[in-house]
């Protein structure tokens, strides 16, 4: 696989952790060190830098080794998202992940009002991912106005159902000319893997980890997983094929009978 390189940041590690759910800051933290992370996202709401009044999930990461990506988590349109977009780079933050969502059941994002605040976030020059649809064609429209990666859904967040969208994510891998994260609806390490070899560039999963019964051995699950599988995908996996393929010489037969005569 091609190295790794989103908004200018090149990244050995394909897998990215969300920081919601954890139970505690101190279980998040080793969460975050087994997984060898080096993307997170955070809602706004919950960094609070220097403020030790607050639960601050900065105390929790090393921002020398590792991004944080505020998401905008709770906008129901583009302004919104935009406005947190702005808080945080206020603050300092570049790096944006757009989530709208308008629909609290499914929290499936608004591709119009998505494809609105990339545009608007990248002429801030902010590094845009946005959290869309498994669908090709957005996923095209958003690259080109401004993207620095796409970040199709396998499945709606939170459910571990794993990845529902395959067929769409291929197409979206194949036509796409920025990364593609696969977020949402990753549950088990396998799936992580399965995005991987389907020839997405990374994987974002939260759920899967954070509310995991030992969620410190589900981050390195998930980081062997990836790395298992982009070592695969390197490695040139044979073709697969509709008929069996004998692994011995069928013909073992034939020379015993000649022997015999």
């Amino acid at each position: 696989m091609k190295d790794l390189v989103i908004g200018g940041r090149r990244f050995t590690n394909r897998f990215f952790l969300g920081t919601g759910k954890f139970a505690s800051s101190e279980t998040m933290r080793r969460a975050l060190a087994a997984s060898e992370t080096q993307l997170v996202t955070a809602a706004l709401t919950r960094v609070h830098e220097g403020d030790a009044a607050h639960d601050d999930i900065l105390s929790a990461v090393d921002r020398s080794k590792t991004e944080v990506m505020l998401n905008t988590s709770g906008a129901r349109n583009a302004d919104e998202a935009v406005r947190i977009a702005k808080i945080g780079l206020a603050a300092g933050f570049n790096w944006v992940k757009l989530e709208i969502h308008p629909d609290a059941r499914y929290l499936l994002p608004d591709p119009v009002e998505t494809l609105k605040a990339v545009e608007a976030c990248a002429k801030l020059g902010m590094v845009v991912l946005p959290y869309i649809n498994a669908d090709p064609v957005l996923a095209r429209h958003c690259e080109d106005a401004g993207a620095a990666a796409v970040m199709p859904l396998g499945s709606p967040i939170g459910s571990n159902r794993g990845l529902r969208t395959r067929d769409m994510i291929e197409i979206i891998v194949e036509q796409c000319r920025v990364p593609v994260v696969v977020d949402a609806g990753i549950g088990l390490p396998s799936h992580a893997a399965e995005a991987i070899e389907l020839g997405a560039d990374a994987v974002l999963a939260n759920t899967a980890v954070a509310a995991a019964g030992d969620p410190v051995a589900m981050a390195e699950a998930f980081k062997l997983a990836v790395r298992g599988a982009e070592l695969a995908v390197k490695a040139r996996p044979p073709a697969q094929s509709r008929t069996a393929n004998p692994t011995s010489p069928m013909d073992v037969f034939d020379i015993f009978k000649q022997e015999s005569e």
